[in-house]
């Protein structure tokens, strides 16, 4: 076993209980629970009007496009847009963040493991 492991188990507790692992935390959450709660929202009001108001999701918009297969379409275009925003966010905001706190316990270093 190495004289590393303690001091590197040591540091990763000390960066967890951190105030900048708590900001970053608070950041991610405060970006991904919200759009998860609205796309979830979205999802189930789909659901519940192919299931309740099905003469409505059946209103033929033109041709034999009708509602429900534009917002079923509209899904698929959520599911990307969210994640467009996600990748956009992330490099911008948390990427460098999360970087700068891995530097900090110096993520570069690889513990030995005995086997």
């Amino acid at each position: 076993m190495s004289n590393e492991a303690p001091t590197l188990g040591e540091r990763y507790i000390a960066v967890q209980e951190s105030e900048e692992f708590g900001e970053l935390r608070r950041k991610f959450r405060g970006f991904v629970f919200p759009v998860t709660a609205f796309f979830l929202a979205w999802y189930f009001l789909y659901v519940l009007l192919s299931i309740f108001a099905s003469d409505f999701m059946g209103t033929e918009v033109f041709g034999n496009i009708n509602i429900g297969l534009l917002l079923g379409l509209g899904q698929f275009v959520t599911t990307f847009a969210i994640t467009i925003i996600y990748v956009r966010w992330a490099n911008r905001v948390f990427d460098p963040r999360a970087e700068a706190l891995a530097s900090s316990i110096g993520s570069d270093e690889t513990p030995e493991v005995d086997g």
